[in-house]
């Protein structure tokens, strides 16, 4: 696991694993996605869950909820989504479910944090 700056972000992993292995799995792995596709990325802690920003404005965030992860994206309705995979009706936000660790490339997550990381939107 990377160790964060954030002392928030660390607390924040290490409840998780503490709570679920599997979504420790889940989250670490996302949280690795948005880290190599921006490294000047900045994490916090916002609204219970691990949050990105980017240039001072929140791009999306890692949420945990009993079932699934929840992956957020703050612009995600002016993404490209070809294979209309991501969830959510809202005017901006988005969001993929994410329940196994094949989700993530299955619902091709990494397409959409990098929209994100980039400001694509």
């Amino acid at each position: 696991m990377n160790i964060s700056d954030n002392e928030r972000v660390n607390d924040f992993l290490a409840d998780t694993q503490l709570t679920s292995a599997e979504q420790f799995e889940l989250v670490t792995s996302i949280r690795d996605l948005f880290l190599k596709e921006n490294e000047t990325l900045v994490e916090d802690i916002k609204y219970g869950g691990l949050v990105f920003n980017l240039s001072g404005a929140l791009i999306g965030g890692i949420y945990t909820y009993k079932e699934h992860i929840s992956i957020e994206f703050s612009d995600g309705a002016g993404f490209a989504d070809d294979d209309a995979v991501l969830e959510g009706a809202g005017k901006k936000r988005r969001h993929l479910k994410i329940s196994t660790p094949d989700d993530i490339v299955k619902k091709n997550a990494n397409y959409f944090i990098d929209q994100a990381s980039s400001g694509i939107s």
